[in-house]
């Protein structure tokens, strides 16, 4: 099974280089796993993929189990030609009550229940049988003696009269399936007129007489070790199962359904068994409601994050391995003990670095190159105060590796991510959007990087009306900061209610929309301890 590694929602480039370095380096080791995303890639992300030529990871939805992930009965289903009797034997073998009915291309054309057979078997027609040679053969255990036609259709009977009043009263005709003994008086009448087919009982032979007479009347012969009573009622179960009284449509459930889903409406409609299907609408099984606890959690790891508030939907119902991480410990737990490894430093990438370094495999050039980037992304060229020399002394390795000049490299990747022109304003407020708990409450913090903060005062307005409706809810503090990479510093922009908030959290003489605070760069150790210690002082 494939394990995914991801980073936070509303990826950054640390976030989106990480899973992608540590998906490689794990491979290398021999693991099977994949990079994903949570989001949608920012300029800078996209940047550095097409620059080092990296084909960006899927998109992943979220974590939470679906049907395709329940042990669910793959084989728990029967052909619409199959006999009543296969159907049985094939609930009997697979321990179901019911199973559907499919055709050659697998889609879904009843469904039927043990219930059902037992209703056919006490009220259905026991004089009719439509089926064919092979289901009769397979349902009396006989075997083939002549075989002219594939579909048999005709009236049961059974030669219970004397061979003389069996003649004189009974009509036989291309219609009527007869079921006999060593009754050869009957034989010779029976194939004189034609009959469908003879099941020959007690394992009976015919003489050569009869079998060269009914060979040239292409008589359909078939030789069971049963009774003539016990043939009569085994032939009656060769019918095609699709012909009994089934359900046409039944409730099924597809195979990417969540779990909780089905969960719910399984305590709603009250049935046992469900049909899984696919998005073709092809069969693929049944399950059973008593299975839906026996589930394989899917083997996530997660890196530059460990909040269950910035990882994937469902998180809960993942299995987590493993985190990579240099931020502070957030609520997330887990049921087994896990590889977690955390380091006070600008970058995960840097600590994938080090990872990379004590398993002695070789860095690629863009594996090299992305990492690079993620750590000149994070420690905003090291003007940032969470940059570490660990930070410095990993990238001016990976820039070797990469073939890239720090400098220039870094200010063409800033460049690249700085332009806001044509984004919506919602998109970018949530382009890097964090929410942090606060007592009862929500602190959220987004962050911009760009050099252009004049296209944004333009729409400053409409900025902090977003704002307020973020903050409508429980957030007692929203506030976008744009950061000027060269400039050194933050403009900041919040909802209206957070004035006093923001000007008490960073010491400001004067506060209004769009103040520059220089010198604030950094989420992790200057915004958020500034705003966590004013807001946690208020709760």
């Amino acid at each position: 099974m494939q394990t995914f590694i991801f980073g936070h929602r509303n990826p950054d480039t640390d976030s989106v280089c990480a899973s992608m370095a540590l998906s490689y380096l794990l491979n290398e080791l021999g693991k099977n796993t994949v990079p994903k995303v949570l989001g949608h890639l920012n300029n800078e992300s996209k940047f550095v993929m097409d620059y080092f030529k990296m084909k960006e990871p899927d998109y992943l939805n979220d974590t939470k189990v679906r049907i395709k992930d329940i042990k669910y009965n793959k084989k728990a289903m029967v052909h619409e030609d199959k006999s009543i009797y296969d159907a049985y034997l094939l609930m009997q073998k697979e321990g179901v009550t019911a199973v559907p009915i499919v055709d050659d291309k697998r889609k879904i054309k009843g469904f039927v229940s043990l219930k059902e057979l037992a209703k056919f078997l006490i009220n259905g027609d026991k004089e009719k049988v439509d089926t064919s040679y092979d289901n009769i053969i397979h349902s009396v255990e006989g075997t083939s003696l002549l075989k002219f036609d594939e579909h048999i259709k005709g009236n049961v009977m059974v030669a219970s009269f004397q061979s003389k009043t069996f003649h004189e009263e009974v009509t036989l005709s291309s219609k009527d399936i007869l079921i006999v003994g060593d009754r050869y008086k009957i034989l010779d009448y029976a194939i004189d007129s034609k009959v469908k087919l003879i099941v020959l009982t007690g394992n009976h032979v015919l003489p050569s007489k009869l079998l060269k007479k009914a060979e040239k009347n292409k008589i359909n012969i078939i030789v069971s070790k049963y009774s003539s009573l016990e043939a009569a009622n085994k032939v009656i179960l060769s019918n095609r199962i699709r012909l009994i009284n089934i359900n046409a449509k039944p409730i099924t459930i597809n195979n990417k359904d969540y779990r909780t889903d089905f969960i719910a409406l399984a305590n709603k409609e009250g049935h046992t068994n469900y049909p899984v299907v696919n998005n073709k609408g092809e069969c693929l099984g049944l399950l059973k409601v008593t299975n839906a606890d026996n589930y394989h959690k899917q083997k996530v790891i997660l890196v530059d994050h460990n909040s269950l508030a910035q990882s994937a939907i469902g998180i809960e119902e993942a299995e987590i391995t493993e985190i990579i991480d240099h931020h502070n410990l957030g609520a997330i737990g887990t049921n087994v003990p896990i590889n977690f490894r955390s380091m006070p430093v600008g970058s995960t990438c840097t600590i994938i670095y080090n990872m990379f370094v004590e398993k002695k495999i070789t860095i690629p050039k863009n594996i090299a190159g992305i990492m690079l980037s993620a750590i000149l992304s994070d420690t905003l060229i090291f003007k940032s105060p969470t940059t570490t020399e660990e930070d410095i002394f990993a990238a001016s390795k990976l820039a070797k590796l990469a073939h890239v000049n720090i400098d220039e490299y870094g200010y063409q990747m800033f460049k690249a991510a700085s332009s806001v022109k044509g984004i919506p304003v919602y998109d970018l407020i949530n382009q890097d959007f964090k929410s942090y708990s606060v007592g009862n409450n929500m602190l959220g913090i987004s962050q911009v990087m760009t050099m252009d903060f004049n296209e944004i005062e333009e729409h400053i307005d409409e900025y902090i009306d977003k704002l307020d409706e973020l903050s409508s809810g429980n957030y007692i503090c929203c506030a976008l900061f744009i950061t000027d990479v060269y400039k050194n510093g933050s403009y900041v922009i919040y909802n209206r209610d957070a004035e006093d908030i923001v000007g008490e959290a960073f010491d400001l003489k004067e506060t209004y929309e769009g103040v520059y605070i220089p010198d604030l760069v950094s989420r992790k150790k200057q915004m958020l301890p500034a705003l966590l210690e004013v807001l946690q002082k208020r709760v």
